[in-house]
């Protein structure tokens, strides 16, 4: 498990070669699409113009989410992750909108001839290519790190490369058919693309911001860690989970043996935390111990040797 100092490092860099990549990005496809007329190349400059905006809240989120807790803040800044990936989703759906009203009045009004179509489709190559390779190193960071904000800007390059392949493909029609009005409609495609990839980053951040818990095969793996020490307490319950940006928030209630000591019965849950913990990384696991309220002989049948004073 990377500690905390080589998650922030690892969640900065990664932050920053998005900021570096869509800044390139930019500038080429407006260039291209301004030189082409091409409503579609145009179209995906503004949608890498969004990935900028988003990959500068990414990098602004992960430093906020990495500080200490503080007096006003004793959970952390963990959630600032989980803003920052819904702001990214609104963004996405704005630039969507945007598109979309810019082709509808391209075939409203009628497209000019598209030129330079060996320039525009060598751009949207190199865009897919660079956005694969960037996106691929955020998942990995972002799986790393168990970073919201890194996960939702990795989703969004990984939705620019389809929709650059998408705008390749007009191109290459267009170039094939002579048919300049599939440029605004390949520009509708790639907004209706775009419009799942923001429903999926809302998905994966705003619900985090309500306090759901994790996810079920996370859960299945506390519970499996419990059946271990089942013969050394009577049951837990009250069991609650949370995510808080990479930090994961775990609390329950364990029931043990009345003659437990408080020492054995602080071990115990020590032992319970440091499995969890080992199997759900970045865990923060609060452990109440409370005495079995059963008689003696179920206390005994269920912990004969542990911690008995």
């Amino acid at each position: 498990m990377m500690h905390p100092p080589e998650v922030q490092a690892a969640k900065n860099r990664a932050a920053a070669l998005s900021i570096a990549s869509n800044t390139i990005l930019i500038v080429l496809k407006l260039s291209v699409g301004i030189m082409m007329s091409s409503v579609s190349v145009i179209s995906e400059a503004v949608h890498s113009g969004i990935d900028l905006l988003a990959a500068i809240i990414a990098w602004f989120s992960v430093r906020e989410s990495g500080k200490p807790a503080d007096d006003h803040h004793r959970f952390g800044h963990g959630k600032i992750e989980n803003v920052a990936g819904t702001v990214e989703a609104v963004l996405i759906f704005g630039a969507a909108c945007s598109i979309v009203w810019e082709a509808v009045h391209k075939l409203k009004t009628g497209t000019a001839a598209i030129e330079n179509l060996g320039a525009g489709a060598a751009v949207m190559a190199l865009s897919a290519l660079a956005n694969y390779l960037v996106s691929r190193h955020l998942l990995n960071v972002a799986a790393r790190t168990d970073s919201v904000a890194l996960e939702a800007d990795a989703l969004h390059l990984r939705t620019d490369v389809y929709t650059s392949v998408g705008v390749l493909g007009g191109l290459i029609a267009i170039k094939l058919t002579g048919i300049t009005i599939l440029d605004p409609i390949f520009a509708i495609g790639v907004a209706l693309l775009i419009v799942k990839a923001a429903w999926d980053l809302t998905r994966t951040a705003f619900f985090h911001i309500l306090d759901v818990k994790l996810p079920d095969d996370e859960e299945a793996r506390i519970h499996d860690v419990m059946d271990r020490y089942k013969y050394r307490f009577i049951e837990y319950h009250k069991l609650r989970t949370r995510k808080s940006g990479h930090i994961r928030h775990i609390d329950m209630h364990l029931v043990v043996p009345k003659q437990m000591t408080v020492e054995a019965g602080h071990t115990l849950s020590h032992q319970i935390t440091a499995d969890i913990e080992q199997c759900l990384p970045y865990s923060h696991i609060l452990v109440h111990i409370e005495p079995c309220p059963g008689g003696c002989e179920r206390c005994a049948a269920a912990c004969p040797k542990v911690g008995m004073a």
